[in-house]
């Protein structure tokens, strides 16, 4: 007999009371990246119906078919009407259920859903979620993937850096170089570069405590629309070259890249 997800829960001394399972998959705003940012919670409270009115939501976001991953039990907190005067949604207050921290993020499971309705009854479809796998560890952001390879939202930097995750501050910490921002709102660039014995790590750990690294432009962005802006920013790298480098190398090539992208006429540098 398969072992299943809700057994696990019980197992967890979790009543889920009236519950429904929420299938998370969006092909515009993939709901694992939001897991993976730690932004999941906010994701899922964004629904454009009144979705969810049970006592809990049991989390599965889409792997590859028939395979999802368990994001955990919410508690529904609350639901109120939203406008921005364009559009209008649902705002939901949730509370993630403790003492299965153990599962969520690792729990693989199998239910090979053959309709398009993402949110179902659990008291009907419960007990056909059987578990595949049970990973050794939460699944997080991929290993450092290589410098010429880095594309990293605002979220995905914060967490890295927040966790110090040990491939990614190994691989930054190494290296100085010249990075480049992007706000994907409007296309704008920002050129940067980064020096001295904390190289490219050191200067991006700048952007995740203060938001805005200290430039005087995005400070003014930041200043003028808030601090919610900064996560429309994407990190990557241009060029890198030696920490031992001298600053002045680096300032030279800072500027190079300053002119072949126009970010001072057309982006955030203002020198």
């Amino acid at each position: 007999m398969d072992l299943r997800l809700c057994d696990l829960i019980r197992l967890a001394h979790v009543e889920l009371g009236n519950f429904k399972i929420h299938f998370a998959k969006h092909p515009k705003f993939p709901p694992l990246a939001a897991y993976l940012d730690g932004t999941f919670k906010e994701w899922q409270e964004y629904q454009t119906r009144k979705n969810f009115p049970c006592d809990h939501v049991v989390s599965l976001i889409a792997l590859d078919a028939p395979r999802w991953l368990f994001a955990g039990v919410w508690k529904i907190e609350g639901a109120e009407r939203k406008t921005d005067g364009t559009k209008s949604w649902w705002g939901y207050s949730t509370t993630e259920v403790t003492g299965l921290e153990h599962l969520a993020g690792r729990v693989i499971v199998r239910y090979g859903k053959l309709f398009r309705a993402p949110y179902l009854l659990g008291k009907k479809f419960g007990d056909q979620l059987t578990i595949a796998e049970i990973l050794p560890e939460k699944m997080t952001l991929a290993e450092f993937p290589g410098f010429s390879s880095v594309l990293l939202s605002f979220a995905q930097l914060k967490r890295i850096v927040t966790q110090g995750t040990a491939s990614w501050r190994g691989a930054l910490k190494s290296v100085a170089g010249v990075y480049l921002l992007t706000d994907t709102l409007n296309g704008k660039h920002y050129v940067g570069s980064a020096y001295g014995i904390e190289g490219i790590w050191g200067r991006w750990a700048g952007y995740v405590a203060s938001q805005h690294g200290g430039n005087v432009e995005l400070k003014a962005l930041v200043a003028e629309v808030g601090l919610e802006r900064v996560t429309h920013f994407q990190f990557s790298i241009l060029e890198i070259c030696d920490v031992m480098e001298p600053k002045e190398k680096v300032l030279t090539r800072e500027s190079h890249w300053k002119n072949a992208l126009k970010s001072r006429g057309f982006g955030y540098n203002s020198n």
